[in-house]
């Protein structure tokens, strides 16, 4: 038996809304602890295509998928929370969730997709996350910045307690 072949860093595709049942299946897997609807994937994929990638994996599953869409900078909203609409006055890409199904970790596939979604935050002058299982350094890679203000602290209570917001201006990390 052959073990199936990985994704292609190159496969990043816009997510279709037919796709949120499997963007929930691979969400409850790498968050098992932040369940998100698939209204709420189907919501950032209709308000915000331009951020909305899968990575398809063998066998007709997800390897990943990256949601991402416009905000106002320091306003992350609650999880499971469906928009309707974003924003008029957004400055700032939220990067939502880039998720990736462990056994595909570590070989590199989320770049394609980030670097795709900071160049999404270029004309809105700043890309904005929050960084939940220690995650921070990762994104530090990229350019963002912690930002450990207080203020943010309500924002930031439904992520879990090791929550930190991170920010990245266009004119950073290249």
């Amino acid at each position: 038996m052959t073990a199936p072949s990985a994704p292609s860093p190159a496969g990043w595709r816009p997510m279709a809304a037919g796709d949120a049942p499997a963007v929930v299946a691979l969400a409850d897997r790498v968050h098992p602890t932040f369940h998100e609807d698939a209204a709420v994937f189907v919501d950032r994929q209709r308000l915000f295509p331009a951020g909305s990638l899968v990575l398809p994996g063998p066998a007709g599953t997800l390897a990943a998928y990256a949601v991402a869409y416009p905000v106002r900078r320091f306003a992350p909203p609650p999880l499971d929370t469906v928009l309707g609409a974003l924003p008029p006055d957004a400055d700032a890409l939220y990067i939502h969730d880039v998720a990736l199904a462990p056994e595909w970790r570590g070989r590199g596939l989320a770049e394609p997709a980030i670097r795709r979604l900071l160049a999404a935050a270029a004309p809105l002058g700043a890309a904005t996350l929050v960084s939940v299982y220690g995650t921070w350094p990762f994104w530090a890679r990229f350019g963002f910045r912690r930002v450990d203000d207080p203020a943010l602290a309500p924002k930031l209570a439904s992520y879990g307690a090791d929550a930190v917001f991170m920010l990245r201006e266009t004119t950073e990390g290249g």
